[in-house]
This record gives structure tokens, C-alpha cells and sequence, in this order.
């Protein structure tokens, strides 16, 4: 029965937690809040007195969950959509992520009278951005594909390099030697980035070589691989986290069969550990001493939103081309969320002084200023003008390979706004080698005719040879953004 009950009581909290979903999405708040309160509202002083204070532990499952959800991040993410903010986002994610931490380090010294390990640990556990926080918001507001990229890019490159200095602070009684610690910083990185894009193009040459026996190993199977990166990365001292971010993103934009199911099952891994992860952090933090650190914690948040964010962001983005509107939205848009409150774990478990307040602080400063930037978000966006008048007209393609016929079926889904409805099979001017075999509309199956009009919600089954794989989707696409005219247009489906 004890088994029994801690099933129900799981499976009861995650359903609450889907619940919480709904509801902070219709209040514009992350939804990291709602779980972080379901932790609180379970734990030692809540209903369920549930008691839970082992930071070891904590601090691994913690981690852990970071992986999934940095490998979700990372195979989720358009890599077209980002690739034009890669350099902004690194510079971002280096030079930011260090000039925010000084900034910061520095109002703990002075403000709050911290010592300086302390000080800097607490800048450096708050120095990264939250991809779970950011997004549960940000992509529900029309902004240029360009920030958004920038935006995402930062949320997965910045864990890699503030992971390295925490766990060096927490470790070291002394100052670091900064030129040893830039080193390090840079090997970690640099082999966590070859690890990760090694695993990821050998796994996709794999993956696109042998037809699975179910489709529904190809998912498992790329989860697999980015989480083997992480392992692979580690044991040869490089940063895990950067691995596996980027072998998501690798695999993710690679041409392998049943990326849309991929993807799926990537987000549902990823909403799973964000449930486990906040619910538990939740657990972890005592309400006990959360009000005696309200007031440090505002000093130093409003010192990190207002100061050391835009200084940061400002400074490390001379030269992108970024616009004052969106250099200021990009400083408000800066969410803090899981990854600081599991990064203060790292010195509660090395039994660094003041742990515990650190700790506080934090959780105080991420539940704070979430409730702060995240409703201010589409009011922020308005005001520095970039709320984007394109419409998303992408469509869903899955592939399954032909293995024998050196062909790909593409089953191909027509989203309610995409311009494909209306136009005729023959005006789509697939290239020799392509072919519509079939169309499923409203639940009933036909082969089409060349004048056969195609309708918004229709499912399309296209054969392709290997060889016009890639065309056909670029003529697709293109038509679906601009109509059969998309040629006129200068629309290339790229």
C-alpha cells in the first residue's frame, strides 16, 4: 500500500502541476511559480508535511533535470531561426555573464555587507538566464525571429560557463587565480562544444542509416544520444551541459525520421523534469527563512535588473546591430528560474559559509522578480515597438525513410493560416522525383488530381527521392508562406 499511495499521490501532484500550466498561462506567468508553490504548499510547513533537506541530494536531481531540459531546449530550437543571434548570444553568454557578475558581486559587497566568496557566489548562481522561465512567456508574444533567437540561444549557451565558476568558488577557500580559471573555462567549453556536435553527427549518419523497428525508438534513441554527450563530456573534463545543449541542437535540425514525434516527446520529457525539478526545489527551501532575506534580496535583484543586466547586455552586444528597443528588452527579458535555485545547492552540499542565506536569497529573488518581469513582458515589448506583424505559416513535415526505394515518405499537415489553401496540386511545381500520393482531409483518405485544391487541416503524403528531399520541402515551405506565387515574392522556403 505504501507503493500505492506514493503512486497516487505522484501522479496527483503532476496533474495539478498540468493544471498549473493552464492557469499561469492565462496569467502570463511562468510557470515555474505555480510549482514552486506546490512544493511549498506539500512540504514540512504545508499540508502534506512532507520533509525533504537533503541538498546532496538535491543538488543531484537537480542537475539531472537540467540535462533533460536542456536537451529538450536544444532539439526543440529552430537553428534557421537562431543562427543569425549565435554571436550576439555567445557574447552574451561570456563577456555578460562575467561583467554581470562583477556588477553584482560587487552591490553584495557594498549593500548588503557580504564577504567576497559569498558575494560572488551569489552574482554567479544569478548571473544565467532560465530557458523554461523565458519561453512559458516569450512565445506566446510576436517578436523578430532575430531577438528570439537571441534570446534562446543565451538561455542554453549561458549555463556552460557560470556552472564552471560556481562549483571553482565553491570549492576554493582562496581567490581563484583568474587566468587559471579562464583556462579552464575556455577547455571546458571548447570540448564540451566538439563532444557535443561529435555525438550528435555520428548518432544522425546513424539514425538516417538504419530503419528503427518502431517509430517510437527515434525519439528515445535522441534523447539518448544528447544525454550521452552530457556523460561523454564530462568524464573528459569538459562542460556537460554545453554538450548536451548542443547535440540537441545538432540532432534536432538534423534530417531524421519522425522529427516532429521527436520534438513531441522532447517537450513532454522536458515539462516532466521542470514539474519534478520545481515541486522538489520547493521542498528543499524552509518558509521559515525566506522573510528575513526579502529585504537583500530586493537590494540585490533590483541591482541585477536594473543595473548589472543592461550594463551587461549593453556592453557585450556593441557591434550586433541590436536597436536601443531591443538591447532594453533583451535586459528585462533576462527571467531568472530553476537554474540559480539548483545552482545554489552546489555550495549548501561543499559547506560553504552563509549556504543557507545564499540559498534564501535566491528563491526569494527568483519568485519575486518573476512575478515582476513576467506579466511586464508583452507591456515592455509594446513600448520598445517589436511585437512582429509576420504570421507563422510553417508546416509540420514528419519523415519516414524509404530504405530500399532510397526515398522519404513526408507526411506533411497544413496549419489553419498557411497559404497552400486554395492552391491547386499542379501550380505547387514539385520537382521530378516528388509526388502527392495522397490527401487526408476530415478523416477520409483519396488519391488527388492534378487539379485537386488543397484546404487548410489537410494531411499531405508525399513521396521524394532522396535527391529532391530537401527542394520539395524549400517549395512547400515557401508556397505556405507566400502563395503560389511565392517566386514573384522572392520566397525561397528557406
Amino acid at each position: 500500500m505504501h507503493l500505492d499511495i506514493w503512486l497516487l499521490l505522484g501522479a496527483t501532484l503532476v496533474l495539478c502541476a498540468i493544471i498549473a500550466v493552464r492557469l499561469s498561462h492565462q496569467a502570463g506567468l511562468p510557470t515555474l511559480l505555480a510549482y514552486l508553490g506546490l512544493g511549498l504548499l506539500i512540504g514540512e510547513s504545508g499540508l502534506l508535511h512532507i520533509r525533504f533537506d537533503n541538498a546532496e541530494l538535491a543538488e543531484t536531481l537537480g542537475l539531472a533535470a537540467l540535462v533533460l531540459i536542456l536537451a529538450e531546449g536544444g532539439i526543440t530550437t529552430d537553428w534557421r531561426r537562431m543562427r543569425p543571434s549565435v554571436p550576439a548570444a555567445l557574447s552574451v553568454s561570456t563577456l555578460g555573464t562575467l561583467l554581470s557578475i562583477v556588477v553584482v558581486a560587487l552591490a553584495a559587497m557594498w549593500l548588503v555587507g557580504m564577504d567576497w566568496r559569498p558575494a560572488f557566489l551569489l552574482a554567479a548562481v544569478l548571473a544565467p538566464t532560465d530557458a523554461a522561465a523565458v519561453f512559458s512567456v516569450l512565445r506566446r508574444l510576436p517578436l523578430p525571429s532575430r531577438l528570439m533567437g537571441l534570446l534562446e540561444a543565451e538561455s542554453g549557451f549561458n549555463d556552460a560557463p557560470v556552472v564552471i565558476i560556481v562549483v571553482t568558488l565553491s570549492a576554493h577557500t582562496t581567490a581563484p587565480n583568474l587566468v587559471e580559471l579562464l583556462g579552464v573555462m575556455v577547455y571546458e567549453l571548447a570540448a564540451g562544444a566538439v563532444i557535443g556536435i561529435a555525438i550528435a553527427w555520428l548518432g544522425a549518419q546513424a539514425l538516417r542509416r538504419v530503419a528503427l523497428p518502431a517509430s517510437g525508438l527515434y525519439p528515445i534513441a535522441v534523447l539518448s544520444l544528447s544525454i550521452g554527450a552530457y556523460g561523454a563530456a564530462s568524464l573528459l573534463h569538459g562542460s556537460g551541459f554545453l554538450a548536451v545543449y548542443v547535440s540537441g541542437l545538432v540532432l534536432g535540425n538534423s534530417r531524421l525520421p519522425h522529427r516532429p514525434a521527436t520534438r513531441g516527446f522532447a517537450e513532454g520529457v522536458g515539462w516532466l523534469a521542470q514539474i519534478g525539478l520545481f515541486v522538489m526545489l520547493g521542498l528543499l527551501a524552509d518558509p521559515g527563512d525566506l522573510p528575513g532575506q526579502i529585504l537583500p534580496a530586493l537590494i540585490v535583484g533590483f541591482v541585477l535588473l536594473l543595473i548589472a543586466r543592461p550594463v551587461s547586455v549593453g556592453l557585450s552586444t556593441i557591434g550586433f546591430g541590436l536597436s536601443w528597443g531591443e538591447k532594453i528588452f533583451t535586459s528585462w527579458a533576462g527571467l531568472r528560474g530553476a537554474v540559480p535555485i539548483v545552482l545554489a545547492t552546489i555550495p549548501m552540499v561543499a559547506d560553504v559559509p552563509s549556504a543557507g542565506r545564499l540559498f534564501a536569497i535566491v528563491f526569494n529573488i527568483v519568485v519575486m522578480f518573476t512575478l515582476l518581469q513576467g506579466p511586464t513582458l508583452p507591456l515592455v515589448a509594446r513600448w520598445c515597438r517589436l511585437e512582429s506583424d509576420e504570421q507563422t505559416r510553417e508546416l509540420d513535415v514528419e519523415a519516414a525513410p524509404l530504405e530500399e526505394l532510397h526515398a522519404d515518405l513526408l507526411e506533411v499537415r497544413i496549419p489553419p493560416d498557411s497559404m497552400l489553401s486554395g492552391v491547386e496540386i499542379f501550380e505547387l511545381r514539385l520537382p521530378p522525383g516528388a509526388s502527392i500520393t495522397l490527401v487526408v482531409r476530415d478523416g477520409a483518405s483519396f488519391v488527388p488530381e492534378p487539379t485537386t485544391p488543397l484546404q487548410a487541416g489537410d494531411t499531405l503524403l508525399v513521396v521524394t527521392t532522396d535527391a529532391v528531399r530537401g527542394i520539395t520541402e524549400r517549395r512547400l515551405r515557401a508556397v505556405s508562406r507566400k502563395g503560389r506565387l511565392a517566386g514573384w515574392f522572392g520566397e525561397t522556403g528557406a
